[in-house]
């Protein structure tokens, strides 16, 4: 039996019993169980990245392991944390526990920032970026990795996560460019290398409230941090406090370029223009309408 035999005959006797997240479209069977076979010859790879690619061949030993991660999977471990590869904007990141699995949504902002990026590279030689929040460092590094004039300064309140994106710094070989700093939200560039001095500022806040968590689906509860999505009582108090301490580290006509979570968006555009701090303000809507990127211009 060849390879795509036995790939098509556990696809057959696998049908409707995997469960598949809504912000996780690019997870389907016909992917999950590639990236498994990817995973079993120890050449990981993305669900994204595995659909793309001829199936490896397996020894019988490999066979055997690709069952074991066939079972973690139907066991609701996140496919990303049994590969240990997530794609984010074309790239396979390292992924695991430590931080929050990239989620396709958040690319809406990740180009955003990238469009951004390449308008101040229009005028000077580097595009100075701090990446707040960054959890596995996906945001900051797939705009460096795609604009090779932008230096990023990573931060994140949690240990495990600036690891994760330091481990994902080396891996995309962009040590030179890139720097993740362990601190609550701007706590670890508060200096005056970088008051006034930041041209794009990048946040993907933590914006579910405290109350909601608990309703969120075992398999994202269970297996990723609550620290990345616990935006304290209301959900606003995160990103109420990047709106008002963002400002003095932008340049004049710097940007403010962040994440909302579904329904949030009327309100933190308002919040954003009522500030006093911003002179232009706009948002970005998924395929549904929702407003899912609220960009500010100091």
């Amino acid at each position: 039996m060849t390879m795509d035999e036995y790939f098509y005959q556990l696809e057959q006797s696998l049908e409707n019993k995997f469960k598949f997240l809504q912000d996780k479209p690019e997870e389907t069977l016909d992917s999950t169980l590639r990236a498994l076979f990817f995973a079993a010859s120890g050449t990981p790879k993305s669900a994204e990245a595995a659909t793309n690619l001829p199936l490896p061949d397996l020894n019988s030993s490999q066979i055997e392991i690709l069952h074991q991660l066939i079972s973690r999977r139907l066991n609701n471990t996140p496919l990303a944390h049994i590969t240990g590869r997530q794609m984010f904007m074309g790239i396979d990141f390292i992924c695991d526990r430590r931080a929050l699995i990239p989620r396709k949504e958040t690319e809406i902002l990740g180009r955003t920032a990238l469009d951004l990026s390449f308008r101040f590279t229009e005028e000077k030689q580097h595009v100075k970026i701090i990446d707040a929040c960054c959890g596995s460092g996906n945001l900051g590094l797939a705009v460096a990795s795609l604009n090779s004039n932008a230096i990023v300064f990573a931060t994140d309140i949690s240990n495990e996560a600036i690891d994760l994106t330091r481990e994902n710094i080396d891996y995309l070989n962009l040590n030179g460019r890139v720097t993740a700093k362990i601190g609550d939200l701007f706590s670890a560039v508060e200096n005056d290398a970088f008051y006034d001095k930041v041209d794009l500022i990048i946040c993907n806040p933590p914006y579910i409230s405290k109350g909601k968590i608990k309703n969120l689906n075992p398999e994202i509860i269970n297996n990723e941090p609550v620290i990345a999505f616990e935006g304290g009582t209301l959900g606003i108090e995160i990103v109420k406090r990047l709106i008002s301490e963002a400002p003095k580290f932008l340049i004049k006509t710097g940007w403010l370029c962040f994440e909302v979570g579904v329904g949030q968006g009327e309100f933190f555009l308002q919040l954003c223009k009522r500030s006093g701090q911003f002179d232009f303000v706009e948002s970005t809507s998924d395929h549904q309408g929702n407003i899912r990127v609220i960009s500010a211009r100091k």
